[in-house]
């Protein structure tokens, strides 16, 4: 498939889970692209049965949806180090569009009520989704990691590789909401760069978040 259309695509999946920025918009904050060729390139992918129009406005059809895989990465990203840059760009690398799920505040305390937080959930979003390899950034839902999972409809799911969750637990996880997700472990060249490392340098203890 046509890089740009790839793109496009994209570009009404994400539309489709945040409204607020139109389709067109949202590639053209990242590529310079023309109105017309974009309308050229929809056309085109609505022949091919991958978008279709709806109330003036253009939505991915389940073929659509199957031609792209999305990745979902989480997290709580107080502190941004190159380790988190290295994952966040193999984790784009093993599909099409990059959804890192940040953690809420709530949510980090509750697993370790001690830690020292540096930025609230908005700040950490904003800086997750500032990083070019990431498509949307987002705050995990209340409840469990599986509701935010429900939400976005990932097709992978990539863990980090000192991330304390059991793949066959998500997997098992996933299955019981009916949602067929591919579970991968992401390597590192640098295991040493950890937020708990870098806090403890700090003073803090350690505060890194596993999803």
């Amino acid at each position: 498939m046509d890089p740009m259309d790839k793109i496009i695509l994209s570009s009404l999946y994400l539309t489709d889970l945040e409204p607020g920025l139109s389709p067109f918009n949202r590639i053209r904050a990242r590529i310079p692209i023309d109105k017309k060729f974009y309308r050229s390139r929809v056309n085109i992918l609505e022949r091919r049965g991958l978008v279709e129009k709806y109330n003036d406005e253009t939505k991915l059809t389940f073929i659509g949806r199957d031609a792209l895989k999305v990745v979902l990465v989480g997290g709580v990203f107080d502190l941004i180090h190159p380790g988190h840059i290295h994952t966040l760009k193999a984790a784009k690398a093993q599909g099409d569009v990059l959804v890192v799920v940040v953690a809420r505040t709530s949510t980090a305390m509750k697993i370790n009520k001690d830690r020292k937080i540096y930025h609230d959930e908005n700040t950490r979003r904003e800086l997750v989704a500032s990083l070019s390899s990431v498509d949307w950034a987002i705050i995990g839902k209340e409840g469990t990691l599986y509701d935010t999972v429900e939400y976005v409809k990932p097709d992978i799911i990539a863990l980090g590789y000192d991330q304390a969750h059991s793949e066959k637990d998500i997997s098992d996880n996933c299955k019981r909401r009916n949602l067929n997700v591919r579970i991968v472990r992401l390597n590192t060249p640098i295991p040493g760069t950890k937020s708990s490392a870098i806090k403890n340098e700090l003073g803090e203890g350690d505060c890194f978040y596993k999803i």
